[in-house]
Order: structure tokens, then sequence, then C-alpha cells
């Protein structure tokens, strides 16, 4: 097994209704899982429990503070790709509702085009120094961290993804993954610089960690002139 191929094991767990019910209290948060069936859901924000997945083998404490993630400061160059930007809107589940988290720190790396990370040794590529497509932001006053990026290439055994952490100054973390719509996907993939490579084989519904919960992790981008733009909202029962 190579080191990507560690990526596929699942090592998290789901937020359940049950724990975040448990934070929210039964009223509250009835209202917030489940709108349509209480009264007071106005009252309250769409607190979202998402599936908690691996961070795969090549997560990297590089403190990079930036919005914009596609340069590598070693060289300057910028990698080639279809512009993403996303916004992590993150809100902390608590007893009394959930309310922006302002302060969490938020990661996100992922490979680029050709299917390549940067700052490690793989089997297939030594990028060992490189800082390309890493990067971090603190939530603002609304729980928003926002990027951008470019839309992840592929590799072999995996379906298209990028990888993400959240971090409270005090205590925990929470690791996943996002996931695309293979239709989008294939779109994306048949411009340059992705349409150089061979057609990509690997689909969400034949990815095993897509299978454990990637429908909650789906982005939604919007097409804009230069590229797409995503909102990924979570609530977390972080300190």
């Amino acid at each position: 097994m190579n080191d990507r191929e560690r990526d596929d094991t699942q090592t998290g767990r789901f937020l359940s209704r049950r724990e975040a019910i448990a934070y929210l209290g039964a009223a509250a948060g009835a209202a917030v899982l489940n709108p349509a069936n209480s009264s007071s859901a106005s009252m309250l924000p769409a607190c979202i429990g998402r599936p908690e997945q691996t961070e795969g083998p090549y997560f990297i404490d590089e403190k990079l503070n930036r919005s914009d993630i596609r340069s590598d400061p070693s060289d300057g160059s910028v990698k080639e790709g279809t512009p993403l930007k996303i916004t992590f809107h993150v809100l902390r589940v608590t007893p009394q509702g959930c309310t922006p988290f302002q302060g969490a720190i938020v990661d996100v790396w992922h490979c680029d085009a050709a299917g390549i990370y940067s700052g490690v040794r793989d089997n297939n590529f030594i990028t060992v120094g490189k800082k390309f497509l890493r990067g971090c932001q603190q939530t603002d006053e609304n729980g928003n961290a926002r990027f951008l990026t470019i839309y992840p290439g592929w590799y072999s055994g995996r379906a298209v993804h990028l990888h993400f952490k959240i971090r409270s100054a005090a205590k925990g973390e929470f690791t996943s993954q996002l996931y695309f719509d293979d239709s989008l996907s294939d779109q994306v993939f048949s411009q340059e610089p992705y349409s150089k490579r061979a057609r990509r084989l690997m689909r969400n519904e034949n990815d095993s960690l897509f299978r454990s919960g990637g429908k909650d992790l789906l982005l939604s981008p919007l097409k804009e002139e230069n590229g797409y733009s995503a909102v990924f909202e979570i609530g977390l029962p972080l300190s």
C-alpha cells in the first residue's frame, strides 16, 4: 500500500443527531436539525453536523496563514487550474444554540491538477520544500474563513476531493474531506491543464471514503466568470 492509498482508511466518525441534540437541548436541537418540524426553527440558524473523515498521509502543520493558496512561496510559481473560491461557514454548537464560531483555524490542502501534493515524499513524486495548495485562515466574527484555490485534480484510487481541518485554540479539532459532483468534475477535466492527463477511473460511487458519508460532504459550486465558488456550512461542538 502506498502513501496515497492510505488516504482510504476511515478513521473518523459522524457528529450524530443524538450528539447534536445533547449539545443543543432537545427542543432547540429538534428545531435546528429538523426545521420543517418546529415553529421555532426560524429563531435558530441551520447548524449542520458533518461526517469526520481521515486527514490522509499528507497533512503538514505549516501554519501558512493565507487566503490564496494557489502559489508556492518557495519560488513564487502559481498552480494552473480552474479557480475555486471556498467559504467555510463554521458554527459552534452549544446548549444555548448555534452561533458563529469566531477564531477557529481552518486548514485546507489538496493535490494539483496532476494529482500531486506539495511538501511530501511519495513513491511517484518528491515535493519536499514546496507549499502550493496549502494554507490556513482564522474564522471571522461571522464564522467565515475564505480560500481561493483551484479545482482539485485526481489520482489513482480516490475520487476528486480536498482535505480540511478545523481547530479550536482551546481544545478539539475536526478533520474531513470535501467532494465534488462527478458531472462537474467531468466538465472541468475536459479543459486544460486537466485534459492533458488520461481519463480518470475512480468516481464517487466507487470511492470507499465517499461511501462513508461523502454525500454530506459534497460541495455545490456555483459557476462564475472565471471559475466556481462554493459555501460549506458546518456545526461543531468544539470549545
